[in-house]
């Protein structure tokens, strides 16, 4: 079939799927092509090409990183060897990166002043102890309850540090031990200049900046290798054409690797150190797992997946390698987002691809020496800058700033720069659990009379904490009056609740008049409202009762007033929330992304079950959602020309038929005998006949179109499945349909949905007509991930 839904590759190191809480179920892909190593290895190609993209950016930036911490060489290398094999091979995230962090060089740096190089490797091996002490406990989920704001907080201090301590040595100078030092130091540095340090820094920053931006084509094809390569790259060139004396990359030999020694010192300061390099690695490496997650589950359909992340597992193998690395010398391990992403771009499909980019790694410390130590220290201090002044993303404070939490993300910033990582991020901590409380608890509760009409309003959440003054106001409101309690907030404890609902009651049954509403039409979980009958439109259904009309009395309103009454809803409650957006399509016209065929039942809400907004969907309905083949309309060309119409006019990507359980039509073509009267009804239904045809030609080998996980409840059922596939067949013989297809600009899909379930169905693409079901996708990203060089 022509028709897609995502799968999921199954990752055969992975345990089963009944310890698998952040996994879907599994699902079938196409298998990649594979390269088989020694001993029967199997390595799919994407992996291949995806470890090598992830290794030129490692390299680099491994470097960098362990030159900004003031560790030795080596232990960038170590790091991101062991990152990559270890937490690679027993990580929960398959398609996560591991190595030397951007996010830890302040702390790494901090350690490495206080207690020395071999102490840092020991609080290192601790840290990895406590990870895989808290990967067994299973407590991995609680640190995603950290506020955004903190962890982004957290991060652009720690960017904001890195890119001040690499400026000194970009401009050919030292850095000093904290912030504030280096800022007062500044202006003798800038007064002391190097000009060969800055101007191979100057380059470095320029190729970084310019190689993502490059237009057209040639911008594609160049883009293939990585900004950070090219940078270092053409910095290492330029310097060895041109002569310039500059310090460059001095990698002893290995026989002289400092490994792990006790660390001397307080025990509470340990303590301290080991915590905080267990909190930074660990929320860095859980957080970029999820990233990981939404990056993947983009993929386009027929794309090989992976399971989504086990948080658990991660924490072990982030664990495992912080262990292995300290011991070998290495810096502390974390997942790295920049790789990562490069990773799941490249079209890696398993873990392979992370192990492979270590191995790389490793070749490249053994074999690659001669060629690291032309490396200019300047260019990897410019790269490491770049990647501090990219940690401060703007994408997420104008986030931060619409869900207003600007102070928490200020605080924490500022907390990590003046007074440290873990003083910090426990500042930012202390601040968001302060203003949550105080977002609880400040609500503002108002009694005013406009008109004769009694207005209580409510500022703010509405908790326990608010009844009180809640009860106040309504009962400054006279019996028999008209009232609007506008509720403007996303929450109602239930003692709110209980309040309102019995004042309520007793206001209506004394002849007063209650209109429940939000400002500006916003609904919250309020009291089920008796002036409707129905879930007004553009709301949660959740804590709404959507009553049937009652039968209408002999002394009741005419039935018109029920629409009446709906139009007036939307004019109140919808219009203000939707006028503008409304406004925009009217202006702009239609441009549809789908064509949407689907029955003509009243249970099916289009919009609702595919997620769809206004102008997104350019929907066809009709009795038993048919599609009559070309030439057989007689004088019925309206379902033609809708498709002519989506397809050369608005010139949609893609035509949905979707089916449903429960359809009157396919009943009604399964039990009509043949002959009798044609009505209208049954001249429609002819152009479903061949789906019934299609379905008894498969009655000796049962070989219907079905559900994936079970069979059709019943012959109707049934039908309605052979239906959907029979009407994609009749779509491809329009020869708009076919054109477009036959240019690859326009798909098929086939939809069942079942309303009892509320479960959609799609229509695979092997040739064996199963309907899989459509598993919930996962958290949408905060923000797209940015080219170039970043955490």
């Amino acid at each position: 079939m022509t028709a897609y839904v995502p799968t999921h590759a199954t990752d055969s190191t992975h345990a089963s799927r009944a310890h698998e809480p952040h996994g879907p179920p599994d699902g079938k892909s196409p298998r990649p092509p594979r390269f088989r190593g020694l001993r029967g290895f199997r390595i799919a190609g994407a992996d291949l090409s995806a470890s090598i993209a992830v290794f030129l950016i490692a390299l680099p930036l491994s470097l960098g990183i362990a030159l900004a911490t003031g560790a030795p060489l080596q232990a960038g290398l170590v790091a991101a060897a062991v990152g990559g094999i270890v937490a690679g091979r027993i990580g929960g995230s398959p398609l996560q990166v591991s190595g030397p962090a951007a996010g830890l060089t302040v702390v790494t740096a901090d350690l490495i002043q206080r207690y020395g190089w071999r102490a840092t490797c020991a609080i290192t091996v601790l840290a990895g102890i406590v990870q895989l002490g808290l990967g067994c406990l299973r407590v991995a989920r609680s640190a995603l309850a950290v506020s955004p704001a903190v962890v982004h907080g957290m991060l652009a201090g720690i960017g904001v540090t890195i890119a001040v301590a690499q400026l000194h040595i970009v401009l050919g100078g030292t850095p000093q031990s904290s912030v504030p030092d280096n800022l007062r130091a500044l202006p003798a540095q800038l007064a002391d200049l190097h000009p060969a340090d800055l101007s191979i820094s100057l380059l470095t920053l320029a190729i970084l900046l310019a190689w993502p931006r490059i237009p057209g084509r040639p911008g594609r094809v160049l883009r293939i290798v990585p900004a950070p390569l090219v940078a270092v790259a053409g910095a290492t060139l330029c310097a060895g054409v041109t002569g310039l004396t500059l310090a460059k990359v001095d990698l002893p030999s290995w026989r002289s690797h400092a490994l792990a020694g006790l660390p001397e010192g307080p025990v509470l300061g340990i303590v301290a150190a080991v915590l905080t390099t267990t909190l930074v690695c660990s929320v860095q490496s859980l957080l970029g797992a999820v990233a990981v997650d939404k990056l993947t589950s983009r993929r386009a359909a027929g794309q090989s997946r992976v399971g989504r992340s086990d948080l658990d597992r991660e924490l072990l193998g982030q664990g495992a390698a912080n262990v292995m690395s300290g011991a070998l010398g290495g810096l502390p391990v974390a997942g790295v987002a920049v790789r990562s992403v490069a990773n799941v771009r490249a079209g890696a499909v398993s873990r392979n691809s992370t192990m492979l980019h270590g191995v790389w790694v490793v070749v490249a410390a053994l074999l690659l020496v001669p060629l690291l130590e032309l490396i200019p220290l300047a260019a990897l201090a410019a790269l490491v800058m770049a990647v501090g002044i990219q940690m401060v993303s703007l994408n997420h404070i104008r986030t931060i700033t619409r869900h207003r939490e600007i102070l928490v993300y200020t605080i924490t910033t500022l907390g990590v720069v003046l007074l440290g990582v873990l003083e910090g991020v426990a500042l930012g901590v202390a601040v968001a659990v302060a203003v949550a409380l105080h977002r609880l608890a400040r609500t503002r509760i108002t009694h005013a009379e406009e008109d004769g009409v009694h207005h209580v309003r409510v500022r703010g959440q509405l908790t326990f904490l608010a009844v009180p003054r809640l009860s106040r106001a309504l009962h400054l409101v006279p019996q028999g009056g008209a009232t609007i309690v506008e509720l403007d907030g996303s929450f109602m404890d239930h003692a709110a609740y209980e309040a309102l609902q019995c004042w309520q009651d007793a206001h209506t049954a004394q002849g007063g008049t209650v209109e429940m509403t939000g400002r500006a039409g916003t609904r919250i979980a309020e009291p089920a409202s008796t002036s409707h009958s129905c879930c007004r439109p553009w709301t949660a259904w959740r804590n709404h009762h959507c009553d049937r009309p009652q039968e209408t009395s002999p002394g009741a309103r005419p039935s018109g007033h029920q629409l009446a009454s709906g139009i007036s809803a939307f004019q109140r409650n919808t219009a203000p929330h939707v006028r503008g957006e409304l406004a925009r399509l009217a202006r702009e016209g239609q441009s549809p992304s789908q064509l949407f065929l689907t029955c003509a039942d009243s249970r099916l809400v289009t919009s609702m079950i595919t997620s769809s907004g206004p102008g997104d969907l350019f929907v066809v309905r009709n009795v038993g959602n048919l599609v009559p083949l070309p030439g057989a309309e007689s004088g019925d060309d309206s379902v033609a020309a809708a498709i002519e119409y989506a397809v050369d006019v608005l010139q949609v990507r893609s035509i949905t038929v979707c089916g449903h359980s429960g359809c009157g039509a396919m009943q009604a073509l399964l039990n009509t005998p043949p002959g009798g009267a044609q009505t209208p009804l049954r001249r429609w239904l002819r152009h479903g006949v061949p789906s019934l045809e299609r379905m008894a030609a498969h009655e000796d080998d049962k070989a219907w179109a079905r559900l994936a996980g079970r069979a059709p409840a019943d012959a109707v059922e049934q039908l309605c499945l052979t239906n959907v596939v029979q009407q994609l067949e009749h779509l491809r013989g329009h020869e708009s349909v076919a054109r477009r297809m036959a240019e690859g600009a326009l798909e098929l899909h086939g939809m069942y949905f079942h309303v009892g379930e509320a479960q959609a169905y799609l229509l695979t693409e092997r040739q064996d007509e199963v309907f899989d079901r459509v598993t919930p996708a996962p958290e949408e990203p905060e923000e797209e991930a940015p080219a170039g060089v970043k955490v």
